[in-house]
């Protein structure tokens, strides 16, 4: 397994950012991606089941990963485009979730892929799927990816 870098700002994966996810991210294998997390009881909306909208913020971001690559110098920086989510089972805050992610089908500037998220019991709770298009390239071209802090971070 392959962790993948992290930003510091980012809502889903910054390390400085105080008020978000924190998630870490591995690669099982080309075009597979994987994250075991335990959802903290303030992304809640009812006692004890996380916040729908943060589901989604969970695998929107597994669901692009699977296309960045492993190279942290040279990422691939996409947008969702389009996003559904089937909410299945509540999501558990504080108890242990796995969520993979897969590429479908890769082009030149869009992809498609799907994610899934699991329940301490292995129970399908979520499943997703997305069309992504690359981030363009003079949006992202000067961007200094020490200043972003896109790096893979010591466990």
């Amino acid at each position: 397994m392959l962790k993948l870098p992290n930003s510091r700002h980012c809502f889903v994966c910054g390390v400085e950012n105080e008020h978000g996810l924190h998630l870490e991210f591995y690669e099982t294998e080309s075009g597979e991606v994987v994250v075991d997390y335990v959802v903290p009881d303030h992304f809640q909306g009812y006692p004890g089941i996380v916040h729908g909208g943060i589901v989604a913020s969970l695998v929107d971001e597994v669901l692009g990963r699977v296309h960045m690559g492993n190279d942290p110098a040279n990422p691939r920086f996409m947008f969702t485009a389009k996003m559904s989510v089937q909410y299945r089972k509540n999501v558990p805050t504080g108890k242990p979730i796995k969520i993979v992610g897969r590429a479908v089908n890769s082009k030149r500037r869009t992809a498609t892929s799907v994610a899934e998220v699991y329940g301490p019991d292995g129970e399908l709770l979520a499943e997703a799927e997305a069309l992504l298009v690359d981030v363009p390239a003079e949006k992202i071209g000067d961007v200094d990816m020490a200043t972003l802090g896109w790096k893979v971070y010591p466990d």
